[in-house]
């Protein structure tokens, strides 16, 4: 099952006996997590919720929670967080409890990274217990942002839209907090335009990447350190600064494309999926970039995404070396 379905049948208080939730996207994670235990226990039973953790390794613990009786109510719930950090044979013995699991408890187990070739994933898949919380992509980011905001009943504009996810990109953590001050600045039912986001929602970040971004497209090393400098110094994740980079860059690619099609610059930044205001920058940036220049900058990006999840050299001298390699 989809999370986002899981989370949607949670609201309304329907949940099964196990919940597997497997991916790196927290954010859903968590949300599913709190809509199952709001399903299950309401505001809160303290005889009715246990919480465990994988890498005390206790399984047995877990099983007799899980088939202990509820005390006072319909149902008990049991989460065992990081189900991934058992022993292979710690989850085998679970194997037997997803045969078979108590029907007046919801057992619920996540895991950042569960081996699908493992019994514990295959059962778990076999028995539609298993639901994968995948990060986000880019095309999915004006949605969710528009489903976000209806939740909360206020329409997004496109522009504003646009100007979200440029600011904060696939931050869903962020989103929902930069939401939340919206709603709170425009009031109920009122729509977000761009004018609430330029004045509740700090752009310093994005005029970093773009001057970032700038730079490379005109070899500026000096500029383009700097940049990176003032994203560091933010506290910014170096992983997070290549994939707002990586973005940034697959819009000027898009607008070539679209300036090379006989697209007007308006037009191409709209195809690109950049925000009106942008679209000078990003045809100037389109114009300094050749496919060359921009195949072989996205290879080093994919080199650098590597190195900065396995690599053990510090993550802000790896991000820097990327940039001198771009701007060489």
């Amino acid at each position: 099952m989809e999370i986002e379905q899981l989370i949607a049948q949670a609201h309304e208080g329907k949940y099964g006996p196990v919940h597997v939730l497997t991916g790196t996207e927290r954010f859903f994670t968590e949300r599913a997590i709190s809509a199952l235990r709001r399903a299950v226990v309401g505001d809160g039973n303290a005889f009715n919720e246990e919480i465990f953790h994988g890498k005390g390794g206790q399984v047995g613990r877990v099983i007799e929670a899980a088939r202990t009786l509820p005390m006072m109510a319909e149902a008990r719930f049991v989460l065992l967080r990081g189900v991934d950090q058992l022993a292979a044979s710690d989850q085998d013995a679970l194997l037997p409890y997803l045969d078979d699991p108590s029907p007046s408890t919801c057992l619920v187990m996540t895991a950042d990274k569960l081996d699908g070739r493992g019994k514990l994933a295959k059962r778990a898949k076999k028995l539609k217990m298993l639901s994968e919380a995948k990060p986000l992509k880019a095309g999915g980011l004006r949605s969710f942002l528009t489903s976000e905001a209806r939740r909360r009943k206020l329409k997004l504009s496109s522009d504003a839209g646009a100007a979200l996810a440029d600011a904060i990109g696939t931050d869903l953590a962020a989103i929902d907090d930069a939401l939340e001050r919206l709603s709170l600045y425009v009031g109920d039912g009122d729509i977000i335009d761009l004018p609430a986001v330029e004045a509740c929602i700090s752009r310093v970040r994005v005029e970093s990447i773009w001057a970032l971004v700038d730079a490379v497209a005109l070899r500026d090393r000096a500029t383009a350190l700097r940049a990176a400098s003032s994203l560091l110094a933010d506290r910014e994740p170096p992983l997070r600064i290549l994939a707002m980079l990586a973005r940034q860059l697959r819009m000027v690619a898009r607008m070539q494309d679209g300036l090379a099609g006989g697209m007007s610059p308006p037009e191409a930044t709209k195809a690109a999926g950049a925000p009106p205001f942008k679209a000078r920058e990003l045809a100037n940036a389109a114009r300094r970039f050749d496919g060359a220049r921009l195949a072989r900058a996205f290879g080093i990006l994919a080199e650098t995404d590597l190195a900065l999840k396995g690599d053990k050299r510090p993550p802000g001298t790896i991000l820097e070396g990327a940039i001198m390699q771009l701007v060489s």
